[in-house]
């Protein structure tokens, strides 16, 4: 009976393996599909994200302050016109026309602001799930392989503070040369 009993347990213990096995394989597979199509893809759209944002933002805020100006105007023109009784009707017009002009432009510019906006959050939240769904794979990939890889990490990291070191003494020996022609 107990001969029976570990030879279950043996059979069981194999099918655990055989099944954690696959599934690090998949989760590798999952980590190098993301690593290959979403990271660059995430450098991509913050890289668009950070060159079109600071300047839509700058041109909207140009624009509301040209509307404002140009509100000013109509409404100095207006007080203009009223005081000049033959040119009044042509100038109280244009004045009209002005205004509605700057409402409409601030109009479309508070628009594209929004829809701006609104596309930056969509494309905030893609990339948090994103980070999230290969914040996940990593940590899983992690636990599988995390020794070696510390150790990886260990020896470049050593690398590295050397070769700053390095460059640390190649810069104080060119200082030191330079005497009194420093700038």
């Amino acid at each position: 009976m107990t001969a029976c009993g570990v030879g279950l347990q043996a059979i069981a213990m194999l099918g655990i393996m055989i099944a954690i096995r696959g599934v690090v394989k998949q989760v590798k597979e999952i980590s190098m599909t993301a690593e290959l199509h979403v990271v660059p893809a995430m450098a991509t759209a913050k890289r668009l994200l950070d060159e079109v944002g600071p300047k839509v933002k700058s041109a909207a805020e140009n624009s509301v302050t040209l509307t404002q100006k140009a509100i000013e105007i109509s409404e100095h023109v207006s007080v203009i016109s009223q005081k000049a009784s033959d040119a009044s009707q042509n100038l109280v017009a244009v004045s009209e026309t002005v205004r509605e002009q700057s409402v409409h432009v601030s109009e479309t510019l508070n628009d594209i602001l929004q829809k701006t906006e609104a596309q930056a959050e969509r494309v905030d939240e893609m990339v948090t799930g994103t980070l999230d769904t290969i914040a996940h794979a990593t940590a899983t990939w992690q636990r599988a392989v995390a020794g070696p890889w510390r150790q990886v990490s260990a020896v470049l990291n050593g690398l590295r503070a050397g070769i700053g070191v390095m460059r640390g003494r190649e810069r104080e020996a060119h200082a030191a040369a330079d005497g009194d022609h420093f700038v």
